[in-house]
Order: C-alpha cells, then structure tokens, then sequence
C-alpha cells in the first residue's frame, strides 16, 4: 500500500493539489481540486483527475512520464507544527478513452479525458 497513514489523511483533507511535469522548458506547475480527485476515488496506487485542457503536461508526459504531486492541509496534524505536506512521486499519462475516461466523463462532462498518476513513492514534507 502507498497512500496510507498521514498521506492518506491529506489526499482526504487536501482542497489543492500542485502538479509538476517535467518539460524542455523545465518545471511545469498545473494544479487540481482535492475534492475532484476524491470524487474519483484514491487507490494505493493510483490516483486519477479529470483532464481540461493540460495540453503543455500532455506534452510534457509524452517525453518524460515523471509526475510529482504536492498537497498540504492544516487539518492535518503536522510533526512540528500544525498542518502538513506531501509530496506523491510517480508517473502520469492523459488517457482519451477506455472505462478510466468513460468514469471521469460521467462524474465531470467537460473533461477530456483522464489524468491517471500510478503512485511510486509517498512521502510527508517535515
């Protein structure tokens, strides 16, 4: 299991999620709302969110499939402080179709297409 514990109670907790690819250009930021990805559904190791537009992270995604994704809350108990961060590590692809897009179309009829992240490290920011 990967997204457990203090991870597990931010991706539950979390109104924002930064999301960083990696492009020629280098960094590149886009940002998700928690509850859309808790609409969806969390798994251990995947975590899917609609895709609008996400044009330059498709690109990104197609050279370099690396994602990172950044949440923090202050309703979750920090080690030092109150609130917490963590950073999920893993790699990301956009999908058009097949039942991922078919169940983030239902839930939200603007998207795309589906933002699926397959999780391969969870760690809390201290």
């Amino acid at each position: 299991m990967w997204i457990e514990g203090v991870c597990r109670e931010l991706c539950d907790a979390a109104e924002f999620v930064a999301i960083v690819t990696n492009g020629d250009d280098g960094p590149h930021v886009v940002g998700n709302w928690g509850d859309y990805m808790r609409r969806l559904g969390i798994k251990d190791d995947t975590i899917v969110f609609p895709a609008g537009h996400y044009h330059q992270t498709e690109k990104n995604l197609r050279k370099n499939n690396r994602v990172q994704l950044l949440m923090a809350s202050k309703k979750v108990q920090g080690s030092r402080s109150p609130g917490q961060g963590c950073v999920i590590t893993g790699r990301g692809e956009i999908l058009s179709s097949g039942a991922v897009v078919d169940a983030v179309k239902a839930e939200f009829p603007w998207a795309r297409g589906a933002f699926v992240i397959h999780v391969e490290n969870v760690q809390t920011q201290l």
